[in-house]
């Protein structure tokens, strides 16, 4: 049985196809300017019914090119993601420096922090300090005694215990957030980014920008007397 030719691809010039093939005949270097086009071409070798090794290997290369071209990709747009949110929290840092009372810092924080982290729940709570030992510690240093300690944030889910301490009556609704220690001398605290999505923080999040954060508001502290603050979308 003679095997079927494979029907020409139609088109509104019938010379199309030989202006093609002089045209790569006189560009020889036309596939090596264009190796994405060389990628993509589809060359059928006359194995019969069976696919060719060279037809197999080039299609796994070919996968695997893809694949890394998509990772690429993500890097790449998360890598402008950090940099974009990196700009503005520097903004941000630069008008906390500026500040003069809680209440600015407060509304500094809450403007920033919930649009930039897209989260519904925002607080800055500082735990008892040393000089008052001889009272009970209250919920709050008892809940996070373990995190005073801590150089960098902690991002992850939030059980409800915690997220009832730190948030209030909005931490029902909180399933994962980002926890900064911020220090200064005889004070400590947490700032608190709460999500009403589980995975909007994961614990394999990048810090760094939170640490950095945490760092100015402990410097803060030795110049602006801060209590809790509290905010939610």
């Amino acid at each position: 049985m003679t095997p079927i030719e494979p029907t020409p691809v139609a088109t509104e010039d019938p010379n199309l196809e030989s202006k093609v093939i002089d045209y790569l005949l006189s560009d020889p270097t036309f596939f090596a300017r264009n190796q994405k086009v060389l990628a993509a071409l589809e060359i059928p070798h006359d194995s019969g019914a069976a696919v060719s090794l060279i037809e197999q290997q080039v299609r796994l290369l070919r996968k695997q090119l893809e694949a890394e071209r998509h990772r690429l990709t993500h890097l790449i747009s998360r890598a402008r993601e950090y940099e974009a949110l990196s700009g503005r929290l520097h903004h941000l840092v630069l008008k906390l420096i500026a500040a003069q009372d809680s209440q600015q810092i407060c509304a500094l924080l809450k403007d920033a922090l919930l649009t930039e982290f897209s989260a519904e729940a925002m607080t800055l709570k500082l735990f008892q300090t040393e000089d008052e030992s001889g009272t009970r510690a209250d919920p709050l240093t008892l809940a996070f005694r373990d995190f005073v300690d801590r150089h960098h944030a902690l991002c992850g889910p939030l059980n409800a215990e915690k997220a009832q301490i730190l948030f209030g009556e909005a931490g029902a609704a909180i399933r994962s957030a980002a926890l900064v220690p911020v220090r200064a001398d005889g004070h400590a605290g947490v700032l608190a980014i709460g999500s009403h999505d589980g995975e909007r923080f994961r614990p394999d999040m990048g810090t760094e920008l939170l640490d950095r954060l945490g760092e100015i508001l402990g410097q803060k502290l030795h110049v602006v007397p801060l209590g809790h603050c509290d905010e939610t979308t």
